[in-house]
This record gives structure tokens, sequence and C-alpha cells, in this order.
């Protein structure tokens, strides 16, 4: 997620998703080279794989498209053959690495984990000044780029 153009359709593609499959963001961070995602489904029943296809299937279309126009060296890079089909991955094979948070605390855990990134990579001294994260939020020292949704105390 170097390029804001990135980050930006991410964001808007988030807020959309959220609308289209009832999911509260938590927290989020976005990195250079992955995402942090923390999402609670409003239904019972629910399936992540679409959530998260929802979620990136408009990014990597647009990615690919401005690739295609502005920098087609990389299309051979993201290009794979599949039988006789060929397809283009912005997006890294593979659906992530998900986890199911049962515990209060383990979420404050891991929304302080995922805001601590960019402190880790050398980006910023302070997860609030990294600006496609949710710390600002949580700090109320600014706003979100992504719509987020209160954590319910307790």
């Amino acid at each position: 997620m170097q390029e804001e153009r990135i980050c930006q359709w991410l964001a808007e593609s988030i807020d959309e998703a959220r609308a289209n499959w009832h999911f509260h963001l938590w927290a989020y961070v976005f990195m250079p080279e992955h995402v942090h995602l923390i999402v609670h489904p409003e239904r019972a029943e629910y399936d992540i794989a679409d959530i998260k296809k929802a979620i990136k299937s408009p990014v990597g279309s647009k990615a690919i498209r401005c690739m295609l126009k502005e920098s087609p060296y990389w299309i051979p890079r993201i290009t794979r053959k599949r039988g006789k089909k060929t397809e283009r991955l912005f997006w890294q094979s593979g659906g992530g690495f998900d986890r199911n948070i049962v515990e209060s605390k383990t979420l404050i855990k891991m929304i302080d984990y995922i805001h601590m990134n960019p402190v880790r990579k050398g980006f910023v001294e302070k997860p609030q000044e990294w600006k496609w994260s949710s710390a600002a939020w949580y700090s109320k020292v600014g706003e979100s780029p992504v719509g987020l949704d209160p954590v319910p105390s307790g």
C-alpha cells in the first residue's frame, strides 16, 4: 500500500463493504506490504472470505487498470497461468491470517499490536502519527480516513 491512492481505494472499499456485508470495523492499519483489519460481523451467519473478497477485489481491479496504463512493466510480474486461464494478481495469493478474538483483553492487545506496526517498522514515532491507521481515532487526536465503529465496553 505504498501509494496514497491505493490506500484511499482501500479505505473506500472497506466503507462500501461495511455497508453491504454488515460488519463493524474496530481497528485497522495499512502498511506498505500488508493490511490489518479487526472486524466484527453483525450477523451470526457470515463468511469472512466473502468479506475479504468484497474489500480486496475492487482495489485489485483499480490497481491493475492503473498498472496497465502507467506501469506496464509490472504486469508480467503479477500475471500467472492457471490452465487455460490467465490471472493478474494484485494481492498475495492465499487467504491471509484470520484470528477469532473472543476475549476483550485479547481484543485490546490486538488493537495495540496492529497500531504499533508503523512504529516497529520505524515509519513514525507514535502510532497516531500514521495516517492509514485507526490509532489517531482511538487517541482522539485525529480523524480516520476509514469509517470506524466503537468497540462495545465490557
